[in-house]
Parts: C-alpha cells; structure tokens; sequence
C-alpha cells in the first residue's frame, strides 16, 4: 500500500459504510501508473477495517479493493461509498446487480440535445483498435454488455451545450461518456471520447461529469439519498456559459 497525501470530504458513515466526495484527478486503486494516492489508499489509511473487504475474486493487477463497492473515473468527481466490512459490502453489492441503487450525475453535453428527456439503450463493449475505450458503436471486441442511460435537460446554452441530469440503469465502464459519444453529443472536455468535438470552456482541464446523488438501502439505516454538490471548476463552467448567454455571446 502507498502513502497517501490527498483528503476526501466524508458525506456520510455508520458502522457498516463510509461515503465520500471523490475528487477529480483521483484515481480508485494503484496501478502501475499510480501508487499512493488512490481512493483505497485513503479509505484504509482512515479505516483500516476495509482493507481485507470487497470482492475477492477480482483480478489482482486491480489492486486490494478496500470496500470499494462502484467505481468513479479518475477524473469524475462525486459520491462514493465504501463498505467497512464483508457483510455491507454484499448488502450493497446485490442492489447494484438487481439495479435498485439510483445514481444521478450532473453532466454537461457538447450541442443542443433534441428531446428535454430521453434512454439510451445500447450495449456497450471494448473498442477493437483500442483497449481503454468503452464504444457503444463500432467494432467491439470482447463481451458486449447491455446497458441502459436515462436523461434529463435542466438548461440548454444555446445550440452549444446541454447541461442533464443522467441516470445510468447499469453500472458499465465508461457508460455515460460511451453513450453520449454514440449519440454525438459527447461529454465535454472528454479527451478520451470526444473526437472532433473536443472541447473545455472557461479553463475546464477534466469532463464535465460529476456523481451528484446516490440512493441506496443501507444495512442499518434504510433508504438513505447521498449528495455532493459540484466542484468549483463545473460551477465556474456553468456560470461563464449562463453569463455569456446574457451578454449574447453565445
């Protein structure tokens, strides 16, 4: 296990789970990239009971799991739960499978999406020419996953940008980025999967993608909704657009 230097904001404990506001810019587990300041280097530098907790038959090049139910890219901010030992991190574990868990984030689009609410539905896979990439189009190599991504617009800028509330129904790698990438309103500012859209208004240096909200059924507690509200550099992004629209400059 690494040092860890970075902190996160507890939203949220009990006896059985821990959730956290994950920064941007940190990732969940080592790798040959990153040893140290990851999510469960923090989780077992504070709580070291999550150490031996998660599922012990993921593949040992991910690193020690430390109760880490869901996953964040490095770069997505926003809530995260840690389960503190084996018995909540299966409670917690199930509801992801039978999708009972809600998870919404806040996410700004590249152009102007047509209907003010809509589903995604198209199986996602890895991308053939390039392992890391997620595609929910094109040749895909490997095992090709259902998944499903309901949204919502809460404000068009334009024929620019569509900020939405996105409900991901299944928990795949990359989801939301792959979706809207296939529907050709990419995330933005996603180096990754934006292309020929790639864009980073007001100083923006990650996607505009943030976990805003997650409701879930704790083992102790009942039906708890968990909230962070979004980091300083996605408000700045949102106020620049909304003060351009009233200059008319957008």
């Amino acid at each position: 296990m690494g040092a860890h230097s970075v902190s996160m904001e507890i939203i949220y404990q009990d006896k059985d789970v821990i959730a956290v506001h994950k920064p941007a810019g940190m990732p969940m587990h080592p790798d040959r990239f990153h040893q140290g300041d990851t999510v469960a280097d923090w989780a077992i530098s504070q709580f070291p009971e999550v150490e031996g907790v998660g599922d012990h038959s993921s593949r040992p090049e991910q690193g020690y799991r430390a109760g880490t139910v869901h996953r964040l890219d490095k770069d997505t901010s926003g809530v995260l739960v840690i389960a503190r030992n084996q018995q909540a991190f299966e409670f917690l574990k199930k509801q992801f499978q039978e999708r009972r868990i809600v998870k919404e984030y806040r996410v700004l689009v590249v152009g102007r999406l047509k209907d003010k609410k809509g589903t995604i539905h198209l199986p996602i896979g890895r991308a053939k020419n390039d392992p890391v990439k997620r595609i929910a189009k094109g040749r895909m190599r490997g095992t090709v996953r259902d998944a499903i991504t309901e949204y919502e617009v809460i404000e068009y800028f334009g024929d620019d940008f569509t900020f939405i509330k996105v409900f991901p129904k299944t928990g795949r790698t990359h989801q939301v980025r792959s979706h809207f990438k296939a529907i050709d309103h990419p995330v933005v500012c996603d180096k990754l999967y934006a292309g020929k859209r790639f864009v980073c208004p007001f100083g923006l240096e990650r996607q505009f993608l943030h976990a805003f909200a997650l409701e879930a059924e704790l083992p102790s507690s009942g039906r708890i909704r968990l909230e962070a509200e979004m980091t300083e550099d996605l408000q700045n992004v949102l106020e620049g657009l909304r003060k351009d629209q009233k200059d008319g400059t957008l």
